[in-house]
């Protein structure tokens, strides 16, 4: 993602270019003791301004993508678990998981649910296979740039097991409150913003909020968060229109409708 001229993905390069994430202090007693962002803290912003994200929030169904097993420490895009009737879904942007150009899709992918400076409460989690529409990886279409992930089970058990999942809604309408939380790729802890959506047209919402750089592509945009029982509904995913946004102050969902629910439920029929 630039702050100019052309826009461009969220994405990053392969992790050999990729910025080096700061480390030191998300410690894994940090992490599981650091206190949850509660709802109550959203406030709409005042008249014409546009909020900052938070940043180092604690987060749980939320996580980010890596290339191999996490080990480099290079994240490039983010993911989030959605409640789906095997427990084995997360979502993100197609184009985190294929350029959208008739190539092949990245391999050698994991999902870190609430990672922050190397740490890996919740385990490293390998794809099973991904659903993402043939519109987007043949043609680049942007309308379409949303993809489900089929994750393995993970010590026998599945990310939803262990983590319990988002709710997911189809053709949500345009004007939401909505947390936004997503894994920037210079940054080892994940942020946090509450705005209002927009309509940028009957395609696309919108978000305002600074500070979504490269690597938060994919995050998911909550409705109606609980703090007791950390769940929400997820009404939008960040890419779509400049795949996501091409300044880091105005960031863009597709609009979930029935094609959407289409590929959530192919990935439902490819669980198991």
């Amino acid at each position: 993602m630039n702050t100019g001229g052309t826009a461009t993905a969220r994405t990053l390069p392969p992790p050999h270019d990729a910025t080096p994430a700061p480390s030191g202090y998300w410690t894994e007693q940090r992490l599981l003791a650091a206190q949850e962002w509660r709802p109550d803290d959203w406030a709409e912003p005042a008249g014409g301004s546009t909020p900052t994200a938070k940043e180092g929030v604690k987060t749980l169904r939320v996580g980010a993508l890596f290339y191999g097993d996490g080990s480099s420490g290079n994240h490039f895009c983010t993911g989030s678990v959605v409640d789906s009737p095997g427990q084995d879904v997360i979502v993100t942007a197609a184009h985190c998981l294929n350029d959208g150009n008739g190539g092949a899709n990245k391999m050698d992918v994991a999902f870190i649910p609430a990672y922050a400076d190397g740490q890996t409460p919740y385990g490293v989690w390998q794809p099973a296979r991904y659903v993402m529409d043939s519109r987007w990886v043949n043609s680049h279409d942007d309308k379409l740039d949303v993809a489900f992930v089929v994750l393995k089970p993970h010590d026998g058990k599945n990310i939803q097991d262990v983590l319990g999942g988002n709710k997911i809604e189809f053709n949500p309408g345009y004007d939401q409150k909505v947390r936004v939380t997503g894994y920037p790729a210079s940054a080892d802890a994940p942020i946090a913003c509450d705005n209002s959506t927009g309509k940028k047209d009957p395609d696309y919402l919108s978000f305002a909020c600074a500070n979504f750089f490269g690597g938060t592509s994919g995050s998911p945009w909550v409705t109606n968060y609980n703090a007791q029982t950390r769940t929400g509904t997820i009404v939008g995913v960040l890419g779509g229109y400049e795949e996501g946004g091409s300044t880091p102050d105005l960031s863009y969902s597709d609009y979930l409708g029935n094609d959407i629910k289409q590929l959530y439920d192919e990935a439902i029929a490819a669980q198991g």
